[in-house]
């Protein structure tokens, strides 16, 4: 097995510095001796097999379970190694059938839609203390918006928040609906800022009740509520739409019918934003130990398979932004503080579940620069969005103004009916 495994990884390794010691203590060297020296460590013979016959799935795994040890460097250099090599993301020959069965049946997924599939998100998701470990103060699981390079991860997300405001054109007293309204944070904002009337649904108990509770803390029972509910039963029309990282849920083939239920909950004067993550390319399948471990179905759209479903549900596309480098600042804040917090993890979690994550997050260092991030701006109409974008810088300056002289005092109850009548919490929101 030793000797096979060598010619194997010899075959694949041919530039940088790997010393790689198998399970029965062989230790042999990889590449041509350039660059930062990576140690690594198998302690099964089922890692090295796993190894061999399903990299996909077996290196996060055997990495997960401590079968396959980093002494040298961090799984980050592992990855930026292995994808550095000539060749790199192609299938190995004797692994193709495998891959096309997980392709097969990844893709019969993502076909269906997505209500199953956010289901097994939650298990992941509802995990208020533990996103608390590297998330910012509103517990945004999002790519923030970072204005300055110094910005902290606070700043960059209020930054967000006003961006997506701002394109929303939002007017005081508009019904919002927040679909996957998360922890509540854009939520409050629209609220506090504009008088709005928000309604967050969302798939996750853990959220609803978080966010309720949120909204009491700050006097916004009023105007906002938070229903455990799928997007596709919302009933009702409103005046704006806003999805942050929600579309990478609903599915490949979903992709028009989602654009269409959007479409109908909003007026023929409303706007539609949406921020999701995507790729420059199209991807046939996710990463599969994400797949399986953290986020069960999630798919990373390219804008040309998202163009012809926004155009076939009917909808306008005023505009469309693409954040080149701010997910890689985001997810480098949240690894740093993920990373600092180490100890209190491992105690409440366990080493594997660390060691789930920290691969999550090399995964998502290293292949950043693959991800970018789409802000769409969406219609009925050509004629309801102006046709220059000065307006957005415009609104973006005078709500820094706003939070400036908000946070310089603690947030009033509102205890005003502006923007509030005829609107009810109850689980069915009749606009």
């Amino acid at each position: 097995m030793n000797s096979v495994l060598q010619k194997i990884f010899s075959s694949v390794i041919r530039t940088g510095t790997l010393t790689v010691t198998t399970a029965s203590g062989r230790k042999f060297m990889l590449g041509d001796g350039s660059g930062k020296p990576i140690a690594v460590r198998f302690t099964s013979l089922a890692a090295e097999l796993g190894m061999l016959f399903n990299p996909e799935l077996k290196v996060g795994e055997s990495y997960m379970n401590g079968t396959f040890v980093i002494d040298e460097g961090s799984m980050v250099d592992v990855l930026a190694l292995a994808l550095a090599q000539e060749g790199a993301g192609k299938v190995p020959h004797w692994t193709r059938p495998q891959s096309l069965i997980r392709q097969l049946n990844q893709g019969l997924r993502q076909l269906v839609g997505g209500g199953h599939r956010q289901a097994g998100v939650l298990d992941r998701l509802d995990l208020e203390q533990f996103y608390s470990y590297f998330l910012d103060d509103d517990m945004q699981l999002s790519c923030a918006y970072f204005e300055a390079p110094d910005q902290s991860l606070e700043e960059a997300q209020l930054a967000k928040n006003r961006h997506i405001a701002a394109k929303l054109l939002i007017k005081p007293g508009n019904l919002v609906l927040d679909i996957g309204s998360g922890w509540g944070a854009l939520a409050f904002f629209l609220a506090e800022v504009y008088d709005a009337r928000v309604h967050g649904v969302t798939l996750s108990p853990e959220h609803v009740a978080s966010a309720r509770a949120r909204a009491t803390s700050r006097g916004l029972d009023a105007s906002v509520m938070f229903d455990l509910q799928d997007y596709r039963n919302v009933v009702g029309t409103f005046d704006r739409l806003v999805a942050i990282e929600l579309a990478e849920n609903v599915g490949v083939g979903q992709f028009e019918a989602f654009f269409r239920k959007c479409g109908n909950l909003v007026k023929e004067d409303g706007v539609i934003l949406l921020q999701l993550s995507g790729r420059p390319e199209r991807m046939e399948i996710s990463n599969p130990f994400i797949s399986k471990y953290l986020f069960p179905g999630v798919y990373l759209p390219a804008l040309s398979q998202l163009l012809p479903a926004i155009e076939g549900a009917g909808l306008v596309l005023a505009d469309v932004e693409i954040l080149r480098g701010h997910y890689a600042a985001t997810i480098k804040i949240w690894r740093e503080r993920f990373r600092a917090r180490r100890d209190e993890i491992e105690r409440h979690y366990g080493e594997s579940f660390y060691r789930m994550w920290d691969f999550w997050f090399a995964c998502s260092e290293v292949s950043v620069e693959h991800a970018v991030v789409y802000q769409l701006q969406l219609a009925k109409r050509h004629d309801v969005v102006p046709l220059t974008h000065d307006y957005i810088a415009r609104e973006e300056a005078r709500l820094r103004g706003l939070k400036r002289e908000r946070s310089s005092a603690p947030p009033a109850l509102n205890t005003s009916n502006k923007g509030t009548v005829g609107f009810r919490l109850s689980k069915t929101l009749e606009p």
